[in-house]
């Protein structure tokens, strides 16, 4: 289990994200196996050492022959990633990225998302850039990704749609909620494609977390800087956080003209969508109205579309949020024979590294409706494994 740091203080686009990992350990060999499965042809990877103000890293080149390439949207992308062999999470991360830059190329475009030809971010050195990277963490088995705040540059660049403000239009809509500064470079220093990859792989936006560098890895970009290396870097090591620790994204609203039956639909649907945890807690609210604050935890990753459900379920106007570690205990699955056949349990590892059997609650209800036992009964009988596995009683 690795984390890894990107410290963007030149910026990054997605060739130099792939070359970091490269110079990180990544094999080329195992990035052509990874992508080979795609359906794209016409084109060759090439990785070389490159230096930046003297500073040695990865250069990666995609080699497009353009004669064989055919104009694609976001429907053929997301076919194409569903029918590579690629690892299910692998797979589910890229369309997630493609699918946010569809949407936002929709906006400024006028178009419906599927519909959405992505010239260059669709072009297949982008399309190497994206799966490229997620299948690089993968591979090098990075597990959370943090990201340091990004250095936007200024000025213009000429795209397929014409001559376009730096940064550009795609990338500022990518970067909502993500911390950036002015660099003072009259250069394109994020790219469409760079805000895309942080946006839909990074944990957290900040400082180095506590962790253990075990590598650094540089990827080169194209531009000589004069005030700085145009390199991105990349730290891959061990997290350093009390315990088993995570990264949450807590959202909470308070409501009070919200209809409360629509709450418990509320929670479903978020619930639904992978939160963590939702939470609902009685408030006494101005002009002394009854109401009440909705929280929820979910995945760094999760937070927009937990931000829409809440939008789109509930009458708030403003949802706050925050990033936050958590301490968690190490938890499994298991199946122990009961007197009733066969129940799923909890198995939960304690800080003193004994193992506790805690009942669940699904499982125990649906032995307690079949035989017509109370359901106190059944969870009584699993703790109970507790005591016979410790010699105790």
């Amino acid at each position: 289990m690795a984390i890894a740091y990107l410290d963007c203080f030149s910026g990054i686009s997605g060739d130099m994200f792939v070359g970091a990992l490269l110079d990180a350990g990544l094999s080329l060999e195992d990035l052509r196996k990874g992508l080979e499965s795609l359906d794209v042809e016409g084109y060759r990877l090439e990785a070389r050492q490159e230096a930046r103000h003297r500073i040695s890293g990865a250069r990666f080149l995609v080699r497009v022959d353009e004669e064989r390439q055919v104009p694609r949207d976001f429907r053929d992308i997301r076919r194409m990633i569903l029918e590579g062999r690629l690892d299910d999470a692998v797979k589910d991360k890229c369309i997630r990225i493609f699918e946010a830059l569809a949407e936002v190329e929709g906006r400024i475009h006028n178009v419906p998302t599927e519909e959405v030809h992505f010239h260059e971010v669709g072009a297949v050195d982008s399309i190497i850039d994206i799966v490229g990277s997620v299948y690089g963490l993968h591979k090098l088995g990075i597990t959370s990704l943090y990201v340091s705040p990004l250095p936007l540059g200024s000025g213009f660049v000429e795209t397929a749609h014409g001559r376009i403000p730096v940064p550009a239009p795609a990338t500022v809509g990518l970067l909502k909620d993500v911390p950036v500064y002015d660099s003072g470079v009259p250069h394109e220093m994020v790219t469409p494609t760079g805000a895309a990859l942080v946006k839909g792989l990074a944990a957290f936006f900040g400082p180095i977390p506590p962790m253990v560098v075990k590598k650094v890895g540089y990827g080169v970009g194209k531009r000589e800087l004069a005030d700085r290396p145009n390199l991105l870097r990349i730290l891959v090591g061990e997290g350093q956080f009390e315990g088993d620790s995570d990264t949450v994204a807590l959202l909470e609203t308070n409501l009070d003209d919200t209809n409360p039956e629509w709450l418990g639909y509320l929670m479903e649907r978020l619930l639904d969508e992978g939160a963590l945890d939702v939470v609902f807690c009685p408030l006494h609210m101005k002009k002394g109205r009854p109401g009440v604050q909705v929280q929820v935890m979910g995945r760094p990753d999760q937070k927009d579309r937990l931000m829409e459900i809440l939008f789109r379920e509930t009458t708030t106007l403003g949802i706050r949020f925050r990033y936050s570690q958590r301490k968690v205990l190490e938890r499994s699955e298991e199946r122990v024979e009961s007197p009733w056949g066969e129940i799923k349990v909890k198995k939960v590892i304690g800080q003193d590294g004994l193992p506790l059997l805690l009942p669940e609650y699904e499982a125990c209800r649906d032995i307690a409706s079949r035989e017509g036992i109370a359901l106190r009964k059944v969870f009584y009988w699993i703790m109970g494994l507790n005591k016979d596995r410790s010699g105790e009683g």
